[in-house]
């Protein structure tokens, strides 16, 4: 067999004598023959060779020549190893570019307003009730700057509850629901929400902020299309930057801009490859406190194809005869939303840190309080006539706000009616100390109150064009509870304007009108 080989490599060699290639290539042809006799399965390499290419030396040649580049390129480092490259630097050079180097801070430095309006923040001691007191003075005062609209926080059935999880569960699980932190009540608790919302299944995060944020990355990502409305709230987008995904804006709350939006992105993506497209709104918005159209929204999903996010942070447990949340306020078959995300601050839950499975006690209380409101529907009648009674005393009686929430928000946002705005020509800085004058002359009075924070700009706005921007009017926020009965309600409504009334009124507003 290897004279066989032999032979005919001999003969090979012969063929490519008469081919007019230089000495030095037929030396390393050779050369590399005679290496490849000695290796293992090399006689069926050379018969391959010697049938395919008999007729075409070069070729043969070419193409070892890339077999040869290919294997140097592979085994290449992707890096330069020359060391020369490298400028050395003595220890003291180091500690000199150390020294001048100034990390970017992780927040933004304080400004004036906000380290005197955090040196006045009052401190609640004890359950954030209805009636809280005060630490330093000690005083009690109307509470309705908490979310504590259905006075869960003093049940004592809850209250109960969650002592008796808490000697059988522990405080807390200590590690993500994925590992070892997921309990039977939390089990539980997801197959209540989902019963209760209609939905074929339910997942629950520890923290509020952090779903929102982490639903939208998980479903989106770069190159899918988001439209989202300019209003909604900082965990929504956190979730959209954090997606890398394409993010188009509407007008808030403007059904026929968001058409617009829509037809635009479907021509744009005309003949190109298929994305995923979301759009992403709130059930009741944070910073505004209006309701979404939500039929309307459902109409445009299905004639352009979309897919629905909709937080209802701020609805669920608030909208509909059971609290079941905007879809059962407006009468919108639930499984028509893709994806419904909300937060339970209004019912039980606290924040928790995110990187650890809920409270088993929070979990137990979640579910309590949804066979609250599904059983007892009456406490929802009960807090909407508080917000009717509470609204009845500030906007349209006050000349100064009005409220810019939806009639069964029980988080009333009251802002500055625009002539007074125009008159005075305010700005918004402007605006938020003059409103932070009547939280602390409401407090002064024995009603606590709070501010609405300002909103951070929308994403991809360069900072030039901030003016041109969307941004929430500055605002107060005042919380409804059932807690406070019709009467007390009523009562810190007129408080609250008369103290709106007075900052307004008072020497240093009237000073920088005359100015």
């Amino acid at each position: 067999m290897t004279s066989t080989i032999m032979n005919s490599s001999t003969s090979y060699l012969s063929s490519l004598q008469g081919a007019e290639l230089p000495p030095a290539a037929l030396h390393f042809l050779e050369s590399t023959i005679t290496f490849l006799h000695q290796i293992p399965g090399s006689a069926i390499v050379l018969r391959y060779i010697r049938s395919s290419y008999q007729n075409d030396p070069v070729r043969s040649l070419v193409e070892l020549l890339l077999v040869i580049f290919a294997i140097r390129y592979l085994t290449s480092p992707k890096y330069s190893t020359k060391k020369d490259k490298i400028v050395p630097l003595t220890e003291d050079e180091v500690d000199e570019l150390v020294e001048d180097w100034t990390p970017e801070p992780l927040a933004a430095a304080e400004t004036e307003f906000e380290r005197i309006e955090n040196e006045k923040r009052p401190v609640i001691v004890g359950p954030a009730g209805p009636k809280a007191k005060l630490a330093g003075s000690g005083r009690t005062v109307t509470n309705l700057a908490s979310y504590n609209h259905y006075n869960f926080a003093s049940n004592p059935e809850l209250t109960q509850k969650a002592i008796q999880t808490v000697r059988t569960y522990g405080v807390g699980p200590c590690s993500p629901p994925g590992f070892y932190g997921t309990q039977d009540v939390h089990m539980k608790s997801e197959a209540d929400i989902a019963a209760h919302l209609g939905m074929p299944a339910c997942i629950i995060y520890a923290q509020a902020f952090s779903t929102i944020s982490s639903v939208i990355p998980a479903f989106s990502k770069r190159g899918d299309i988001i439209v989202a409305d300019k209003a909604v709230n900082f965990p929504i987008r956190k979730g959209l930057q954090i997606s890398r995904s394409t993010v188009r804006w509407y007008e808030h709350n403007d059904m026929e801009d968001l058409e617009r939006v829509l037809a635009r992105v479907v021509k744009e993506g005309q003949g190109k490859p298929l994305t995923r497209r979301f759009i992403v709104t709130e059930g009741l918005f944070e910073s505004v406190g209006d309701m979404v159209d939500l039929p309307k929204l459902i109409e445009l999903k299905m004639r352009y194809k979309f897919r629905i996010i909709l937080d209802e942070t701020w609805s669920y447990g608030i909208l509909g005869r059971t609290g079941r949340g905007v879809t059962e306020h407006q009468n919108v078959d639930p499984l028509q939303v893709d994806m419904i995300i909300g937060g339970l601050r209004r019912l039980s839950a606290a924040a928790y840190t995110f990187s650890a499975a809920l409270p088993a006690f929070l979990a137990t209380t979640a579910s309590e309080t949804t066979y609250l409101l599904q059983e007892h529907p009456e406490i929802i009648q009960t807090l909407r006539e508080n917000i009717r009674a509470m609204r009845a005393q500030l906007d349209p009686r006050s000349e100064w706000v009005r409220c810019s929430s939806s009639p069964d928000n029980p988080i009333v946002i009251l802002t500055l009616k625009p002539q007074h705005v125009d008159e005075r020509k305010l700005s918004m800085k402007d605006q938020e100390h003059l409103l932070q004058d009547c939280v602390e002359e409401s407090l002064a009075n024995g009603v606590l109150i709070t501010r609405l924070k300002a909103m951070p700009p929308a994403l991809g706005v360069a900072e030039k064009d901030l003016v041109k921007e969307w941004a929430p009017a500055p605002g107060i926020k005042v919380c409804v509870t059932t807690g406070l009965n019709k009467k007390d309600t009523e009562k810190a409504g007129t408080i609250i304007r008369h103290a709106i009334t007075s900052v307004m009124k008072g020497k240093k507003w009237q000073k920088d009108r005359q100015q």
